[in-house]
């Protein structure tokens, strides 16, 4: 299988692919390359319907040369880390994200946070770790706080930190929850405004049915898994104290 980094050819036969309709998993097929990789690419440049090769070939070429000119900015990596592994980590995580739904700004934000030890980080250190404006950060952080992905809190100093943890995680499920159930309801409305005996009605029963129990799931499941990563591992000398 191909290693290293895509070749003109290669983005001449992404971008054919697309032309061709293909999904990204053939695409990687027909290359022997990664579908992570193919994705990476393509959302990296323009996505599906802009995606053009010779393009996407000069913009790698300036990442790289930047790479090679400028000393990092920022807290340094931890010793040990392959940091260009790293960078094609974030890529990944990013490019996932985005796939999901989340503008492609926002996506670096949060995978900056996932990625970073400490879990916090302040709105400076986003901005030199990014290579972005600081109205960039702040709008992704209004949007990531609007949906329950992170908090913020002060530290010693007074600055503001953005944080990222396991309850948070939690509290996201937990808005996506009600935002379903919120669904239900609404749906529900409908119903009797177009009349129960209508077929319009009746999808909409459906739907509302349907949301109630993805709802109801997913609060069930939230809490459940919360409880198991909270709970701490009984050491030996708790399991001894049990059994006397």
């Amino acid at each position: 299988m191909p290693g290293g980094r895509l070749t003109q050819q290669e983005r001449q036969q992404i971008s054919l692919g697309l032309a061709d309709g293909l999904a990204y998993a053939e695409i990687a097929r027909r290359l022997e390359r990664p579908t992570s990789t193919i994705t990476r690419e393509v959302m990296r440049n323009g996505g599906p319907t802009s995606y053009r090769s010779d393009l996407a070939h000069r913009a790698t070429e300036r990442r790289a040369h930047r790479r090679k000119q400028t000393v990092p900015r920022g807290p340094a990596r931890t010793p040990g880390r392959d940091d260009e592994a790293v960078r094609e980590y974030e890529e990944t995580f990013t490019t996932l994200l985005m796939q999901q739904g989340m503008p492609k700004m926002t996506a670096r934000v949060l995978t900056c946070l996932f990625t970073s030890d400490a879990g916090s980080l302040t709105a400076s250190d986003l901005v030199q770790r990014l290579e972005v404006s600081p109205a960039s950060v702040s709008k992704s952080i209004a949007f990531l706080e609007d949906q329950g992905l992170i908090r913020r809190e002060r530290d010693a100093g007074r600055r503001e930190r953005y944080l990222v943890d396991d309850d948070v995680w939690y509290q996201s499920t937990i808005a996506s929850a009600r935002g379903t159930a919120q669904i239900a309801e609404v749906a529900r409305q409908g119903v009797g405004v177009l009349g129960r005996e209508s077929p319009a009605a009746a999808r909409l029963e459906n739907i509302a049915r349907f949301s109630d129990f993805i709802s109801e799931s997913m609060l069930r499941a939230a809490d459940q898994v919360r409880d198991i990563l909270h709970t701490k591992p009984e050491t030996g000398e708790d399991a001894a104290g049990s059994a006397d």
